[in-house]
């Protein structure tokens, strides 16, 4: 049943009782059904306290949901974040304001907490750049013709090295201390701790679509586990032989040797012509190190959106590649607690953001923020495309000095 003209949703945190109502609405706004491996990992990770929905009388008919995240920010410290999830509308409820009272809600509601940033992946990207998320980080995909791929003999694998098959679920624990070991260096990467350690090897049967059972190879250097894949095998032949496709769903090691040698594995499985693999940064040596880059095709996607709930404490939990010092004059009409003029001044080895009186040098809005906050989009990109207005000549140089990733942003996982 449709709402009446002049409905005006209620959101409150979910309660007893309502649990079963509030997860029907996720399968009805997407339009599918999770498999009960997925739903039960789900049901285990969420936070019930941080759970709202959009309620007309007693009935829920939106949802929304924050997660207890850290993430690695410019400079390697790690910093609170909101990510946020399980957003949806009944569709017998949409165009009736209920998505715009769940943000209105959880924005406040992270505002008074003092929680200074939130990010989520979206579904349909349009609708939260009105609620000031900006695309932060871009994910690749490579699909790599394995004929033609041909990697390098330098760096050379470690003395001592050693792959072995292991059973994703058993070797989980320590292959989340070798993810670990990247923390820290890339922004965008968030621990995962608790149960989020199941969540890039959870390997329903119902996803597989012909693939094999997710597999895991470990690479050991003198008996240390020093990096791991996992992927999956599909198996095809055609007139010509098999035309199978390794699919790669995580390579990860601190030492570039290890990996490389794990990429070496990858390549050379016996009946595969093809690798795919789907979530790397765009930057991702991979990319450099295949002699012939024809022989991988890649293809990009948005990945993680990021919005500054309070600026100036998002910008002094952050660290700038050069000196900067400039005023930014921010249009944040939706936390209009942002709106204004902020001095934002720092370098590698910290930062200040304060309200000034000063002169604007830059204009710019929280949709930008976000973007620029892990150094995934240049300035100078946005105000190309006419989002960030110079108001002082050489501004937006010095903010994209300082902006200036070592390496760019990655997001390693889905929430």
């Amino acid at each position: 049943m449709s709402s009446p003209p002049g409905f005006a949703p209620v959101v409150r945190p979910v309660a007893d009782g309502e649990w079963d109502a509030w997860n029907a609405i996720d399968p009805h706004a997407f339009g599918g059904e999770e498999p009960p491996e997925r739903v039960e990992f789900w049901n285990r990770i969420l936070e019930a306290d941080r759970c709202i929905g959009a309620y007309e009388g007693n009935e829920p008919v939106g949802s929304a949901a924050a997660f207890s995240f850290a993430m690695t920010v410019p400079g390697g410290a790690s910093v609170p974040v909101a990510g946020i999830s399980a957003v949806g509308v009944l569709p017998t409820h949409r165009r009736r304001g209920v998505l715009r009272a769940l943000m209105r809600h959880q924005l406040d509601g992270l505002h008074e907490n003092g929680e200074a940033v939130a990010a989520l992946t979206a579904s349909e990207p349009a609708i939260y750049g009105r609620f000031g998320y900006g695309l932060a980080t871009w994910r690749m995909s490579l699909r790599i013709a394995r004929t033609a791929a041909v990697l390098p003999a330098e760096p050379a694998a470690p003395a001592g090295l050693r792959l072995r098959l292991a059973d994703p679920a058993a070797a989980l624990d320590t292959c989340v201390k070798v993810y670990e070991e990247l923390l820290g260096t890339r922004a965008g990467l968030m621990p995962r701790s608790g149960a989020w350690k199941e969540r890039v090897p959870l390997d329903p049967p119902g996803d597989r679509e012909g693939a094999s059972p997710l597999r895991c190879v470990l690479a050991e250097v003198d008996g240390q586990v020093r990096g791991y894949a996992y992927y999956a095998t599909v198996v095809d032949w055609d007139a010509t032989g098999p035309t199978g496709t390794t699919l790669v769903r995580e390579a990860i090691a601190a030492d570039p040797a290890v990996r490389l040698a794990l990429w070496r594995y990858l390549f050379d499985l016996d009946l595969m012509t093809t690798i795919k693999v789907d979530n790397l940064p765009l930057d991702d040596e991979l990319l450099f190190q295949l002699a012939d880059p024809r022989a991988a095709v890649p293809s990009f996607r948005d990945a993680l959106f990021i919005r500054l709930v309070e600026v100036g404490k998002a910008l002094e939990a952050r660290t700038y590649s050069a000196p900067v010092d400039v005023v930014l004059d921010v249009a944040d009409p939706f936390c209009p607690w942002n709106t204004g003029r902020w001095r934002l001044s720092g370098d590698a080895a910290g930062a200040r953001c304060e309200r000034t009186a000063d002169a604007a040098e830059l204009r710019l809005g929280a949709q930008e923020f976000g973007s620029l906050y892990l150094d995934g989009v240049s300035p100078a990109a946005l105000a190309a495309a006419g989002r960030i207005s110079e108001l002082r000549p050489g501004a937006l140089a010095e903010l994209g000095r300082a902006c200036a990733p070592l390496q760019l942003p990655w997001m390693s996982f889905g929430f």
